[in-house]
């Protein structure tokens, strides 16, 4: 696992979706600012947390998938149905 290309790959990702920066969101009634999403990656020797969910080890085919989609550049293909806009 190559750590420090998973370090620069989520800061990329964060980029993408503008890091603390508001978003209008439309509602029935207007609109509003919202802030973007935040979920917290915890890399661990022996595996990852993925934000207050269980811990993954690293041998588990999904944490390799997870890991592998942003060693690509990508956004965790496991996390786009929850957040199509990215996170």
């Amino acid at each position: 696992i190559d750590f420090d290309l998973i370090l620069e790959n989520v800061k990329y990702l964060n980029s993408l979706v503008r890091e603390g920066v508001s978003q209008v969101e439309h509602t029935p009634w207007g609109a509003r600012l919202r802030r973007p999403e935040h979920l917290l990656l915890t890399l661990y020797q022996n595996g990852i947390v993925v934000g207050h969910g269980a811990f993954r080890p690293y041998q588990h085919p999904a944490t390799q998938q997870y890991l592998q989609d942003i060693m690509d550049g990508y956004f965790p293909s496991e996390l786009q149905p929850l957040y199509p806009d990215g996170v």
